[in-house]
């Protein structure tokens, strides 16, 4: 239980000589001779709330939407609400009683300024104060301003921030050495929060990492949080110094010397009614002026990452906090930082080419450019804007990132008025890449991943674009390649010969591309396949042994972890084989929408053992659909009849009761119609618009919940889990594997029939004292391999280093160069070194 304590609420009152200091500074600002971007870039660094060693908070808001309108003093006042009661952060659903203090900041221009003395600054073990700004609208409405960038937003996006000590949490976190080692912490005088125009070649840029874990923090343990899986790797960790033995699925979170979390951003939330009331910070009763009620409830959304309201982005998701405490980001972060057998990089997946839809409701209209297929764009152009988004950058890095992907990079576009055009703005990108991380004295720039499908979603993107359109401008930096961006569909027969043409890329200019086949948008597509499409039967005897297998498959890793150029990135859910797609318990108005896109997963992902299980699809079975097959027909009468009626609810519900009731002679939808039998599922016979949403939010949980890892713990596959850690290994101790071929390098396929062989040498690069040669069969019948033939060497100076579960050494390793290999099947050799021994064999049980 984490019960933080709340102290006496001393006397709260607006400092004026402290206030007037800080007003000061901001008119020194706005009168120096820098540009108006410059200006603002000075002026955001002190928005929000910042505890100081004083005592005093100093607070800061722009608040341009109050700038036109006439208000009396009153009616504009930053509404602090002190805990009187002990809070429990780890209880789901508490009230709690505030005290309310009301006070006047000081407006100037479109920015209001204060500092306050007698807050509470929040600490792991101490609840903070809680703030935001109010005003009277001219319709005498009161509503709220929150603060943008705040630190602490213990109770989602639509409720107020917590004021929080950040200087004592970063002063006691415990992997300071690790920034110690890897910073520069001598740095010239004039260095500024203007990334622009500090000396960033004096600040050290952290290295790339060989490989990179994918993990969703809300899958990726039991306990879908942080907390969990800081325990996680402190186990593994522990387990490794003292020389014990990993669990297979512990195999799979390490040999990594990075992990990418999906967005840690808060997310949009459940609304009920299109409201900017908060549903985890409810007011219930006021019982005197400056006394009332709070309802807490412990936030429980369930999405991705992507669905972003902006607002709040500088702090982390409280869903995936089980504290609720900002500690737990750091507590993370120093586990992997401080791990037993050589610090962990973390990588930060950052979303700030668009916002959702529900940002109306939170952020002034500045922000935003207008409606785009994911919600709204963002106003990147505007100079405040845009340096509240670097600063907003700034403070999440601060928690102790040491790499960002850039999500969506095609995505930050605006019209040029000089050329008339739309232009991307890779100004901003770059610039994103160059927000310098401090953490007290160390300063570091970032290792930095673009995912940018430029011109997508122009029509033939995947054939046309380059992957490389922001590394040509910046050299260090890395972006997603054709194989792990484009919609990789693995499961289908014949994928990696049409794939070819990219595959070569890959090979000869792929050495900044990150790589790689399963990672959480190509498993998403790999559930959106077509049942009647040519499904590579040769994976496995059902839909998710062959997806499984696609994903996590032997062949390809041996050609990218043993022999391709670039960056490879690995998906935990994929190397579990647990179900992963696009599920979210977040939205309200398209739900419906999305569950009949996404039905798919039921048949590429969900088996009868996993429907079955008494812990999973609980909330389903509870409405009625007792058996997999049950939720798996309604699903695809759905996707039909969305598509008909052309996604419009209220005739999809009018079709439901037409079909569904006791007289079907209206019904418009055969698959519907079929529905409706003796043994039809009861809850179908009253479907409106009310309990299709139901639905859609019942079978949303229900899927998210069976995504979770833990869930597979003992599903798996010891073999394949060793031999996944010995490829990782092999990368590691081969760096010039990352590079591009060269000339004496050779690679090449050979197709015939349906079957293709990925085959190839290559040499160091350095020295050419090492070289590895690999054979792959990637899909279509058994074949006989004529290794040496093709390759025209001699194998009798290689040895077998690594080989496919499945093959056995004694049996098909006598002659090498008359090899039959299956679908699926790989060899990795290596020059064999008179005093070495070759990797030991993982056996077939």
């Amino acid at each position: 239980m984490v019960k933080v304590a709340t102290p006496s609420i001393p006397s709260i009152q607006l400092k004026d000589d402290a206030t007037q200091e800080l007003l000061d500074w901001a008119t020194e600002i706005e009168h120096s001779d820098a540009t108006y971007f410059e200006k603002s870039q000075a002026l955001v660094v002190k928005l929000g709330a910042h505890y100081r060693e004083d005592g005093l908070t100093e607070f800061g808001f722009w608040t341009p939407e109050l700038t036109a309108q006439v208000m009396r003093r009153k009616e504009i006042y930053l509404e602090i609400l002190n805990p009187m009661d002990e809070i429990d952060f780890s209880n789901p659903r508490q009230i709690v009683r505030f005290r309310r203090t009301r006070l006047n900041l000081k407006q100037q221009g479109e920015f209001l300024w204060g500092v306050v003395s007698g807050l509470q600054a929040g600490t792991r073990d101490q609840a903070g104060s809680f703030y935001w700004l109010r005003f009277v609208d001219q319709q005498g409405i009161l509503e709220a301003i929150r603060d943008v960038v705040p630190y602490s937003l213990p109770y989602g996006v639509f409720g107020p921030a917590e004021v929080y000590d950040i200087d004592r949490l970063q002063a006691h976190r415990p992997d300071l050495d690790y920034f110690a080692r890897t910073s520069a912490s001598q740095l010239p005088e004039f260095f500024t929060q203007d990334s622009h125009h500090q000396d960033i070649k004096a600040i050290p840029r952290v290295h790339a990492p060989r490989n990179i874990l994918q993990l969703h923090v809300g899958t990726a343990t039991a306990e879908g949080t942080l907390e969990g899986l800081t325990k996680l790797y402190q186990g593994i960790s522990a387990k490794l110094a003292n020389g014990d033995t990993l669990t297979p699925i512990e195999q799979n979170y390490v040999g990594y010397d990075a992990v990418q979390l999906l967005p840690l951003e808060p997310t949009i939330e459940f609304r009920s009614e299109y409201s900017p009331e908060s549903e985890f910070f409810v007011f219930l009763s006021e019982d005197e002026e400056d006394e009332l009620k709070i309802e807490l409830r412990k936030p429980n959304t369930q999405d991705w990452g992507y669905d972003v309201p902006i607002l709040g982005s500088s702090a982390t998701n409280p869903a995936q906090l089980g504290s609720l405490r900002p500690d737990e980001m750091v507590d993370f972060v120093a586990a992997l930082h401080n791990f037993s057998s050589g610090p962990i990089q973390v990588i930060y997946d950052l979303v700030y080419g668009h916002a959702d839809n529900q940002s109306e409701l939170l952020i002034n209209r500045e922000y935003l450019k207008g409606p785009n297929m994911y919600g709204q764009d963002l106003n990147h152009q505007l100079p405040t804007v845009r340096a509240i988004f670097l600063e907003m950058q700034r403070r999440k890095l601060n928690t102790g990132a040491d790499g960002i992907r850039v999500d969506g990079g095609q995505d930050f576009r605006f019209f040029n008025p000089l050329s008339g055009a739309v232009e991307q703005d890779d100004a901003y990108l770059l610039a994103m890449s160059n927000v310098v991380q401090e953490i007290g004295d160390y300063k570091r720039l970032m290792f930095t991943i673009f995912e940018d499908g430029r011109p997508w979603p122009a029509e033939g993107w995947e054939d046309i674009s380059t992957y490389r359109d922001l590394i040509e401008k910046m050299p260090e930096s890395y972006q997603w390649g054709p194989l792990v961006f484009a919609h990789n569909t693995p499961a289908l027969k014949g994928f990696w010969e049409r794939k070819w043409r990219r595959v070569l890329e890959v090979m000869h200019i792929g050495s900044n591309w990150i790589t790689g086949c399963g990672n959480h948008d190509t498993v998403r597509r790999g559930n959106q396949i077509a049942l009647d499409e040519e499904i590579n039967w040769n994976l496995g005897e059902s839909l998710p042994e062959v997806l499984s297998k696609a994903y996590d498959n032997p062949a390809t890793s041996i050609w990218v972890y043993g022999f391709s150029p670039g960056l490879p990135m690995d998906f935990i859910n994929a190397l579990c084989h647990a179900p992963w797609m696009f599920f979210r318990n977040t939205d309200e108005r398209y739900g419906v929408k999305v569950v009949s896109e996404e039905i798919g997963f039921l048949d590429w992902q969900i088996t009868e053992e996993i429907y079955n299980r008494p812990d999973l699809f609980q909330n389903l079975k509870k409405l009625g659909f007792e058996y997999l097959e049950d939720v798996r027909g309604f699903g695809r009468a759905l996707e039909e009849t969305m598509m008909e009626m052309d996604y419009d609810l209220s005739r999809v519900a009018k079709v439901c009761q037409d079909c569904l009731g006791d007289d079907a002679s209206a019904c418009s939808i055969d698959s519907m119609k079929l529905l409706n039998h003796p043994k039809m599922v009861k809850f179908l016979k009253r479907l409106d618009e009310t309990q299709l949403k139901k639905f859609a939010l019942t079978y949303m949980e229900d899927c998210f919940v069976a995504c979770n890892v833990g869930h597979y713990v003992d599903k798996v596959d010891e073999v394949q889990a060793q031999f996944n850690r010995q490829l990782r290994a092999f990368r590691h101790e081969r760096p010039w594997l990352s590079q591009n071929l060269i000339g004496t390098d050779r690679f090449d396929k050979h197709s015939e029939g349906d079957r293709t062989i990925f085959y190839g040498v290559r040499s160091n690069p350095n020295d050419g004292s090492e070289g590895v040669v690999m054979v792959a069969h990637m899909g279509g019948e058994p074949m006989t391999v004529e290794l040496g033939k093709w390759l025209g060497i001699d194998l009798n100076q290689w040895t077998v280093e690594i080989a496919s579960p499945g093959l056995e050494r004694d049996d098909n390793f006598a002659d090498l160069n008359s090899l039959e290999l299956r679908d699926s099947e790989g060899l990795l050799l290596c020059f064999a070194p008179p005093a070495r021994s070759p990797v030991s064999q993982p056996q077939s049980s």
